[in-house]
């Protein structure tokens, strides 16, 4: 018999960490990566030592932060943030790199401020592909959460590593099929975001 209360629980402690983890990225990524876009130079360290936490075993990340954070939802937090900070951070830049420079010249030839230009102009030209890197990042973060259970924070990789120990496959579909209906739900409503926010012409198809 499913236990449904424990498997809401499981899955707002889910939706939790996610959508923290990612709200921080994109709080960070956004403007991260469209200062690269005026700090050229700096590019490619940054986005390469980014790169490299992506390397590195989400399993193996975690068990380096809890010397650091302890168990619980810290740690889960802080690996969910890395790895949710690169395809942010990236699809920023680039999606502000592509901007039409004829359109940014415009711009200053109209005495708009740089910031004004990256808000009024150059942003709303790269929003489909930030959101292409938001999507990503969500749907990544979905997956690397099932492994914060083994910390102690929470979520539907309870049911799943539960269900491991138990070698029953029923608890290990209790947790997988909900986390990956949750990831498709999820990436679902941001594509509805970008129809929303973004012009027809200018969506990715």
């Amino acid at each position: 018999m499913i236990d449904w209360p424990a498997l809401f629980s499981a899955t707002l402690e889910h939706v939790e960490l996610t959508a923290l983890a990612v709200a921080v990225a994109v709080v960070i990524g956004v403007p991260l990566g469209a200062y690269l876009t005026r700090e050229r130079f700096l590019a490619g360290p940054v986005l390469g030592a980014i790169s490299l936490i992506q390397t590195v075993p989400s399993v193996a990340l975690l068990g380096l932060l809890i010397p650091l954070f302890g168990i619980g939802e810290k740690p889960a937090l802080l690996a969910l943030f890395c790895y949710a900070l690169l395809p942010i951070v990236r699809n920023t830049y680039a999606g502000l790199d592509s901007v039409d420079p004829a359109a940014i010249e415009a711009a200053r030839g109209m005495g708009l401020r740089e910031s004004q230009i990256v808000r009024k102009i150059a942003l709303p030209q790269a929003m489909p592909v930030v959101l292409g890197g938001i999507r990503t990042a969500t749907v990544i973060s979905v997956g690397v959460a099932t492994l914060a259970a083994l910390i102690g924070a929470g979520g539907l990789g309870k049911f799943i590593f539960r269900g491991i120990a138990m070698v029953d496959m029923k608890t290990v579909l209790l947790g997988a099929i909900p986390a990956a209906l949750l990831a498709l739900v999820l990436d679902l409503g941001l594509a509805l975001l970008e129809k929303r926010l973004v012009p027809a012409g200018l969506r990715q198809e």
